[in-house]
């Protein structure tokens, strides 16, 4: 749960109650821990049958870096803004219970990314995500150069702005609004896309998952970071070599059997129906 959204401790109690009604145990945590701020033991999250997300998606974004290795689906509730990843509204609850304790539903499994930071040989960080990894620069008057590699073949020099390395999940986020394809979520493939190129020529490639890339970052200024899902992330330095590969983990999310891929596009990013 994100304690931020205004509606979250209302939807909360609203849900916990109808869950005791159909007969589950709960337990409620937010940002890794219970409500006490004790963090909660391995045991009681490998042992959930699924975890309910109230929030945004940076907020199911946030459970799917932590619960991942756990293997919980999670089914998000969007008492958000967009909630592009979210199944359920906070309106259709108790159809969503009654779907939940007569599974009708459906797991997808969603590729994830790790990436790893070297500087000067030494490995300083290593993160993973569900949607994007972003390498960019700060001031808005800099440039950022990096080199990008796949499985050690060079590829190309983006310079400008930085570059994005998504998963088909983050293939409708940061990468969409950069000119990056839009990708069906279930494909296993990675995307590369450069961030406002200074170029004519520099485009969004899409790789196999198998594939690793490397990025080298150049810069005449230290006003570098990488981010993570828009969310965590390290401050760069010039040099910096950043891996990006398939995580070892993925996220399992509930998917209703009635919510078709291009109808949740066209609503939630407003496009027109058919004629």
């Amino acid at each position: 749960m994100n304690p931020d959204k205004p509606r979250a401790h209302e939807v909360k109690v609203r849900l916990e109650r109808r869950l005791a009604q159909a007969g589950f145990r709960t337990i409620c945590a937010h940002t890794g821990k219970d409500v006490s701020g004790h963090e909660l033991a391995d045991e009681d999250l490998s042992a959930a049958e699924l975890a309910f997300v109230l929030g945004g998606d940076g907020t199911l974004l946030g459970a799917a870096r932590q619960l991942a290795a756990h293997g919980v689906p999670l089914l998000g509730m969007n008492i958000g803004h967009l909630g592009f990843l979210s199944e359920a509204e906070p309106t259709t609850m108790e159809e969503t219970v009654r779907r939940v304790v007569h599974k009708e539903y459906d797991l997808e499994s969603r590729l994830m990314l790790e990436a790893t930071v070297w500087r000067n040989g030494e490995q300083i960080a290593q993160l993973i995500g569900l949607n994007d990894v972003g390498i960019a620069k700060g001031s808005f008057a800099r440039m950022v150069t990096v080199d990008a590699y796949v499985d050690n073949v060079f590829v190309d020099t983006y310079s400008g702005d930085g570059v994005i390395v998504s998963t088909p999940t983050g293939s409708t986020a940061y990468s969409l609004s950069c000119g990056g394809p839009i990708v069906i979520p279930h494909l296993q493939v990675i995307l590369l896309t450069p961030i406002c190129p200074h170029t004519l020529f520099s485009r969004p490639c899409v790789i196999d998952d198998e594939q690793v890339v490397r990025l080298v970052v150049h810069a005449t200024h230290d006003d570098l970071g990488l981010t993570v899902d828009g969310q965590v992330g390290v401050r760069l330095l010039a040099d910096d070599v950043v891996v990006v590969r398939k995580s070892s983990v993925q996220t399992i999310l509930v998917k209703w059997r009635d919510r078709e891929f291009f109808a949740v596009l066209r609503q939630k990013l407003h496009g027109p129906g058919p004629l």
